[in-house]
């Protein structure tokens, strides 16, 4: 038999070692599978890959185990030989200094596993922040047939008659606190009803953001974004997943011709419907330009101003994730957003997403998921902001702030780091009104503190006891997808990349227009010039060794999705 005929290899005659002899290869790496119990005839069947991410460090992660087990159900049951192996997992609140520093090299880690081992597919398993977005970089850049399944949002608890579920209500009575509107004795006793079972963030946040943009992607099952994490529908759905892993090896179908253009502007989409996380901005421009695809901010615009919010869950509104499961899911937005959607996007069940919503709707809870003719709000959650103070482009969550501080002129009131905010934001000497703008400087992505969730500023503590709600706040730092408020984010570049942020001084005017989609520095060219002369060279010192290093000279900008730059694809051309 000459190597034309020779059938393709498959499971675990994929990418065999070399030692200069690939029949030997083949022969060694059998042997030392059947030390693993394996039978002769298992040995001989095609792989499924799972890559799991259980941590004792990532609380959303604590049934991981569990529907590992289910998707080895699904594979079996469908011919295959599922393996186990383990990724870095990230669990949000447990990472110094934060978690998307690690999102890049999780992605690496996971992108080398799944191309460096023997498998025909793989069965992604994740649900933290920065995990699900990690999966798909990593899968979009190995570009083996891959299926996310994600751990599923918690269950809301109750207390003193109050629904509650993590974690914009620990915002919420975090700020009443604050206010002294409530004691310490009570904070703690809210503290330990906020997160009652396993699972991601319970309400609209980034985890259930990105689940949810998953499934908008064609990336996971149908209808399985919103199950929460101790549904037994959650494990039926990881069952299934490893089913059509099994059909996704058959068929060849890989990640490169799922997550095109059309693919991420259906996800865009949806995003903006569902009112989600500004944090999907940069994690779905990073999973894009793993497939050589732009987004562009303008377009987010284009696309906002055309799609309306439809979904009514915290932080926007007063229901919860498994209310948004119940009440139809992603596909009863999918449904509504129809005329909208690229149709013929390609899914991980072999349909496009028009044959997918050709079906049948099922009940639709319209308190919940509301009709396109009757949005809650008739244009998108977001709005990407250009100007003078951000060149290359800031975030706002319109659906999440007040509009009466759209169109506003104010005096900035300035912390040049995480550090000063917390030294002077509750001191009573501090400067500042109810009109003024908190400016934040140096939480960016080139920053020590890599970018963290720090941009929902705390409302000065003298204010906050007078009553004040909201101020517009403006960083180059995220925001969790929990938290609410007048908020401009992502101010690109940031300032320890010598972006106009490291300019501004206590006193400066600076005007919001979302309106214009604009945020300007009003200061003369000539004082800045200066400013920037006085500070000289921008930027903290080059971390001497590690992924610090690494992180330090290839991150990207927050409008590049803050991936590392020899990361990304080649640029589709047309």
């Amino acid at each position: 038999m000459n190597d034309d005929t020779k059938p393709e290899p498959h499971g675990l005659t994929r990418g065999l070692t070399n030692y200069g002899d690939m029949d030997f290869a083949r022969y060694l790496r059998l042997s030392m599978a059947r030390s693993m119990g394996l039978s002769g005839s298992l040995l001989k069947k095609p792989v499924v890959g799972i890559a799991a991410t259980y941590s004792e460090f990532n609380n959303c992660h604590r049934l991981v185990p569990e529907l590992v087990a289910a998707v080895k159900r699904g594979v079996l049951a469908a011919g295959g030989l599922p393996l186990e192996f383990p990724t870095i997992s990230l669990g949000e609140v447990f990472l110094n200094p934060t978690s998307l520093v690690f999102r890049n090299l999780m992605a690496m880690d996971t992108e080398e596993m799944v191309r460096g081992q023997p498998m025909d597919a793989v069965v992604l398993v994740g649900g933290c922040d920065k995990t699900v977005p990690a999966q798909l970089m990593g899968a979009v850049s190995a570009n083996v047939p891959a299926i996310q399944v994600v751990t599923g949002p918690m269950m809301t608890g109750r207390w003193r008659g109050e629904r509650l579920g993590a974690c914009t209500d620990c915002r919420r009575f975090w700020a009443k606190f604050r206010a002294g509107e409530i004691d310490a004795e009570t904070i703690e006793e809210v503290e330990g009803n906020l997160a009652t079972t396993a699972g991601t963030c319970a309400v609209m946040g980034t985890a259930s953001t990105m689940a949810s943009l998953a499934e908008a992607l064609g990336m996971m099952l149908p209808g399985t974004a919103a199950i929460p994490a101790v549904h037994a529908d959650r494990i039926r759905a990881a069952e299934a997943s490893g089913a059509a892993a099994m059909m996704l090896a058959a068929k060849k179908l890989r990640p490169d011709q799922i997550i095109t253009e059309k693919a991420v502007e259906n996800a865009l989409r949806v995003l903006l419907a569902i009112g989600g996380s500004t944090n999907a901005i940069i994690h779905l421009t990073a999973i894009a330009g793993r497939a050589g695809i732009k987004v562009d901010l303008n377009r987010l615009n284009e696309l906002s101003d055309t799609t309306p919010v439809l979904v009514d869950l915290k932080p926007t509104g007063p229901f919860y994730m498994e209310d948004l499961h119940v009440a139809g899911g992603i596909g009863a937005v999918l449904r509504e957003l129809k005329p909208l959607l690229h149709l013929d996007a390609l899914t991980v069940t072999g349909e496009t997403l028009g044959e997918r919503l050709a079906a049948e709707p099922g009940f639709v809870d319209r308190a919940v998921v509301r009709t396109l003719e009757e949005p809650l709000q008739p244009e998108g959650g977001l709005v990407a902001l250009f100007g003078s103070l951000a060149p290359r482009g800031a975030i706002l969550k319109r659906a999440a702030a007040d509009p009466k501080l759209f169109e506003k002129e104010a005096r900035a009131v300035v912390f040049t780091s995480l550090e000063d905010l917390a030294a002077r934001i509750d001191s009573p000497d501090l400067d500042v009104t109810a009109d003024d703008f908190l400016v934040l400087q140096n939480a960016g992505p080139l920053s020590p503190s890599g970018m963290p969730e720090a941009g929902y500023l705390p409302i000065p503590g003298k204010l906050a006891r007078a009553g004040v709600k909201d101020m517009v706040r403006i960083s180059d730092a995220r925001m969790s997808g929990t938290a609410y408020g007048t908020i401009v984010l992502h101010v690109s570049p940031d300032a320890a990349s010598g972006g106009p942020l490291g300019l501004v001084r206590d006193g400066d005017r600076i005007r919001l227009s979302v309106r214009n989609r604009r945020i300007d520095l009003l200061v003369e060219d000539a004082e800045l010039a200066r400013r920037r002369t006085e500070m000289g060279e921008p930027g903290p010192a080059r971390p001497k060794r590690g992924y610090a290093r690494l992180y330090k000279d290839q991150v990207l900008q927050a409008d590049e999705g803050c991936d590392l730059d020899f990361l990304r694809a080649e640029p589709q051309r047309d």
